[in-house]
């Protein structure tokens, strides 16, 4: 683990799109830097077996994560993890991590929903879960509330008090959730997401209330909202009569 002011981020995703949307998101988020991406199970566990050598250090060129993007040699604090990998379930290599003793605290980023990975995943020690898809919004929440834990934990001496522990532990559960706007509900939100996500080319407003059953005005509000918080592109559709239309694709 780095002691610099930025906090390291590997990716632990095996799929392209996602990974490279996920390392787009840590770059935008201020105090975070990519690290890296792992694409396997079996390249995250020796990025992070690298990162944690003698003298891998800042400036020694041998602390970074698999793939290109990242800032070479400046250490890993956080891993991003998908459950899904095509070599290890992702409770093994958390398991592996800790049995390792790698100094990295760990997100889980990932569809799984089954109550038992999530208990898993919590028993193994991991800081935070979201669940995909989901906004900007939410991922950048998720790592600030990180990285207010972070800073809290940074800030006791070597023996702390309950208080200061209860402190540090309660900056990784906001008591205020990032309120949607009037007449909006996430139920909603996150089915325009996940459709947007599985869809295999653009969706426009209309096309989006037909599939959801939901009126073409409604349809458009969450699809807008959606491209405010910069989880979805929104581009002209040429080729159609008059004014052209607006259709949605999801970042990644």
């Amino acid at each position: 683990m780095t002691d610099s002011k930025t906090i390291g981020v590997l990716v632990v995703e095996d799929e392209e799109i996602p990974a490279e949307a996920h390392a787009e998101y840590v770059r935008r988020i201020p105090g975070f830097r990519l690290a890296g991406i792992a694409r396997t199970g079996t390249e995250a566990i020796t990025a992070l077996k690298v990162d944690a050598a003698p003298g891998s250090g800042p400036g020694s060129g041998s602390g970074s994560g698999s793939n290109t993007g990242s800032d070479a040699g400046q250490g890993i604090d956080l891993v991003l993890l998908d459950m899904n990998l095509p070599d290890l379930h992702g409770l093994d290599l958390l398991r592996r991590i800790r049995g390792a003793g790698l100094p990295v605290d760990v997100i889980a980023i990932t569809a799984v929903r089954d109550l038992a990975v999530v208990r898993g995943a919590m028993s193994g020690g991991i800081v935070g879960y979201l669940i995909k898809p989901f906004t900007f919004s939410a991922f950048s929440t998720k790592l600030t509330t990180y990285a207010e834990y972070r800073r809290r934990m940074g800030e006791q001496a070597a023996s702390t008090t309950q208080s200061e522990v209860d402190s540090a532990f309660a900056a990784l559960r906001p008591t205020v959730a990032t309120p949607l706007p009037k007449g909006m509900s996430g139920e909603t939100l996150e089915a325009v997401a996940d459709l947007l996500k599985r869809a295999p080319s653009p969706l426009s407003a209309s096309e989006v209330s037909a599939e959801l059953a939901m009126s073409r005005i409604t349809a458009r509000r969450y699809l807008e909202h959606l491209a405010e918080e910069q989880s979805v592109l929104r581009s002209p559709r040429y080729g159609t009569r008059g004014r052209p239309e607006l259709e949605y694709s999801w970042r990644w």
